[in-house]
């Protein structure tokens, strides 16, 4: 298997004794495992309950340890240190870890979604379990009207389809029941459901994913829903007519099971089924020498004899070679925890920058002092344009602002072509004043030629590539653009010979469909200028 590739290169101490460094939400928070160990050690019978006990506790901890501070970067070393841990006997731990980070980091589901398919691939037992435990929450989250939940549980349910750990026959009848009683909430539900996961369903049962774009269609025609989620659909069918580019079903750095070793489980939502949620509960084994043996067996096998080889010595290492390891990972985990830090930070700085300043010089004198590091020119894009839209009305400083940054550095105006490209693609989220705001800010950029009118090409003005917030969006724009230039100096650019590539696809003449179109809107637009195209 590919994660399995890593393995034999890395050297784990799998102590008893080790002490992990545990991202929570409120900070790094240290659970010291030494102490339990030492406490094992002082138990003469190992089969007794006190210490079947003891080792429960640092068994859970370990587990939702792993399971909190699992990324994608880090998720290849996650897994071995994950099978270290007697997944069997906690495999009840394991899922209620896993569904309750998911559910506080939503984010995160593909990380969590790919880690489960690897304990999958050497372990179904927990695979099944907690896809029944995610129908079981799914279900009573419908049930309940529960929307946060219910985002939650398809979105899980949609990347273990992805990772093939649920059959795509869930999803398809997931959907028969988000869509056979449209409401605005069960649609949204839907749409996003369908953005995870139809990647993989257009490449598994494209006709079970063609019916349910039909259903979408019908709801659409329909008009009994409201104009926001009717957007949602329209965005929908331009992420498939765009081939679910920008949303993969797995991620190259998630795709970390060979289809040949996964073992896709087959549950009905109709399926009455058992969560097993006394396995989260400490009970005493009559046989656990023998299990903890037989695990032994197992993760020999899975990991190999150089993880086995370590951990039987791992009761006669020093203290002092604890505490330097533990420092060692104690600071690993403080670089990261400190990277995602100060990106909050910056962004904060950058917003009361932005909002703290009497005008637009100000403002770009502040913000060029503050240190960037490579590749984060763009979040200062990304907040002043952030900032613009959520104004109730337009303020020409923000404009200005981000001309004058567009002047100074052209990797900024790389960064606007680029924040262009990524909002218009994603216009349909936007609220209809925040649309307003947008384009007023790209207009006064492309009035006054800090940003490059190359970046029109990315509008494509045809009936089949254009929602109806795109349309908006393309309406105002060129209104703005009459308003900053002018009728003549806009024809004169609109004209221009060197730029006819950029427009080809906003006055398109591939065939006559589109153009009648294009000049139906443009008409619409009712500004003189138009007439002389």
């Amino acid at each position: 298997m590919i994660w399995e590739k890593k393995l034999r290169s890395q050297k784990k101490h799998w102590k008893e004794g080790n002490q992990w460094i545990i991202l929570m939400q409120g900070g790094v928070e240290e659970h010291t495992l030494r102490k339990l160990a030492r406490m094992m050690r002082d138990v003469e019978d190992k089969s007794s309950p006190e210490y079947q006990r003891l080792t429960w506790d640092a068994l859970r901890k370990s587990i939702n340890g792993l399971v909190n501070k699992v990324n994608a970067v880090n998720i290849k070393n996650i897994i071995p240190e994950l099978f270290a841990e007697n997944l069997i006997r906690g495999r009840g731990l394991f899922c209620r870890s896993t569904m309750k980070s998911q559910m506080a980091s939503p984010g995160f589901t593909d990380v969590f979604a790919a880690l489960s398919a690897v304990v999958n691939t050497k372990f179904p037992d927990v695979g099944h379990l907690l896809l029944r435990r995610v129908v079981l929450q799914l279900k009573r989250a419908y049930k309940r009207n529960d929307k946060p939940q219910l985002l939650a549980a398809t979105k899980f349910i949609a990347h273990l389809v992805n990772q093939q750990v649920a059959s795509e026959l869930i999803a398809l009848q997931l959907l028969i029941v988000l869509l056979e009683e449209p409401t605005d909430d069960s649609v949204e539900v839907a749409v996003g459901f369908v953005t995870e996961c139809g990647a993989f369903l257009q490449d598994i049962t494209p006709e079970g994913l063609r019916g349910m774009f039909d259903a979408f269609r019908g709801i659409l025609n329909d008009g009994v829903i409201d104009k926001r989620v009717q957007f949602l659909i329209e965005g929908l069918f331009a992420i498939r007519k765009a081939k679910f580019q920008g949303h993969p079903a797995v991620r190259p750095e998630l795709d970390l099971v060979e289809q040949e070793d996964q073992y896709t489980h087959e549950l009905s939502l109709d399926e009455v089924v058992d969560p097993e949620t006394s396995l989260d509960i400490f009970k005493v084994d009559p046989q656990f020498l023998e299990n903890e043996k037989h695990y032994e067996d197992l993760k020999r096998e899975i990991l190999g004899d150089d993880a086995s080889g370590e951990e039987d010595g791992s009761d006669i290492v020093s203290d002092g070679e604890d505490d330097e390891s533990d420092k060692e990972e104690e600071e690993q985990m403080k670089i990261q925890d400190e990277t995602e830090t100060n990106l909050v930070n910056l962004r904060r700085t950058i917003y009361l920058t932005i909002m703290s300043s009497v005008d637009f010089e100000e403002a770009g004198h502040k913000l060029l002092k503050i240190k960037l590091e490579p590749g984060q020119e763009i979040e200062l894009c990304i907040m002043l344009l952030e900032c613009c839209s959520q104004e109730r009305t337009y303020l020409r400083y923000y404009g200005l602002l981000g001309q004058r940054f567009c002047m100074i550095n052209r990797i900024h105006q790389e960064n606007f072509e680029k924040c262009f490209v990524q909002q218009y693609s994603m216009i349909h989220r936007l609220e209809t004043n925040k649309i307003r705001n947008v384009v007023k800010f790209f207009a006064h950029l492309l009035g006054t030629d800090a940003l490059s009118w190359h970046v029109l090409a990315y509008i494509r003005l045809t009936e089949e590539d254009t929602t109806s917030s795109s349309r908006i969006f393309i309406k105002n724009l060129f209104q703005e653009l009459f308003a900053h230039t002018g009728i003549k100096l806009l024809n004169e650019r609109l004209t221009e010979p060197t730029m006819q590539g950029s427009f080809e696809s906003i006055f398109p003449r591939d065939n006559p469909k589109n153009t009648r179109f294009s000049i139906n809107l443009n008409l619409y637009i009712d500004r003189a200028w138009l007439y002389h195209r």
